[in-house]
């Protein structure tokens, strides 16, 4: 899927790295101080290339690393060893301001907790990242409407959260996610707060987007969830422990 930045400040000048992989991760460490002269080692050496349009889960128990993992590829973070490109862009090695620009230019979040303004309706809430870029107001509003419609909220625009049904309000963060047609979408277990019909709703969503182009990287803890990526890699101590298609992909 193309890239449309309105951002218009200089971009860091970084290593690049060019390949048919839009996500390239080469021995990651990810080491936390705890005091006391501890430390965890919450990733030890990962490796992982995705390529652009796949649709790939990351599962793995509680303190298995793949939140941590999570946090990297999402440019929330950055590690303590080990290089990270993300769309041919060396990103491990930039500082906060040059990766909030990166995440807004480049990662569309959709989260659980769907993380929307509770006061504000769907179309603001779609709006944020193209506020954020400096999109002219005429363009945001017109962008985000469409955002809205492919995700079929047409006729929620101007609905608030406390208006919206669980999966509706996915769905806005679904719309906000794809506004500025990010080169991925990284998905934090976004069936986590949804009844098992609303989820299969939302999963049927992401099979949708990524038939449209789009790269998706889910997280989650549910088997089920994963089954409907492409592909599975499992994190256990901090190491990827398999990465394989899944079943329906076999």
């Amino acid at each position: 899927m193309a890239i449309n930045s309105m951002i218009t400040e200089e971009q860091p000048k970084t290593e690049t790295k060019r390949s048919d992989d839009i996500i390239v991760v080469e021995d990651l460490w990810r080491t936390y101080d705890m005091g006391l002269e501890q430390q965890v080692q919450a990733l030890r050496g990962v490796s992982l290339r995705i390529k652009r349009n796949e649709y790939v889960a990351i599962m793995g128990p509680s303190g298995s690393g793949k939140s941590t993992l999570m946090n990297l590829i999402g440019c929330l973070d950055t590690p303590s060893k080990g290089k990270y490109w993300l769309n041919n862009q060396l990103v491990s090695e930039l500082d906060d301001d040059q990766l909030a620009r990166i995440r807004n230019k480049e990662i569309g979040f959709v989260f659980q907790t769907f993380n929307l303004l509770a006061r504000a309706t769907s179309l603001h809430n779609v709006e944020l990242p193209l506020i954020y870029s400096g999109t002219p107001a005429a363009e945001r509003i017109q962008r985000a409407k469409q955002a809205l419609i492919n995700v079929g909220l047409e006729s929620r625009m101007n609905h608030k959260p406390n208006e919206l049904s669980g999966g509706q309000r996915q769905r806005v963060a679904v719309a906000r996610a794809l506004v500025n047609d990010p080169s991925i979408i990284l998905a934090d277990e976004p069936t986590g707060n949804l009844d098992s019909k609303t989820g299969n709703e939302i999963m049927a969503l992401f099979d949708s987007l990524q038939a449209a182009g789009n790269t998706i990287v889910l997280v989650t803890h549910e088997p089920d969830i994963a089954e409907f990526a492409h592909r599975i890699v499992h994190i256990r101590d901090g190491q990827i422990f398999s990465d394989e298609p899944s079943k329906r992909f076999r």
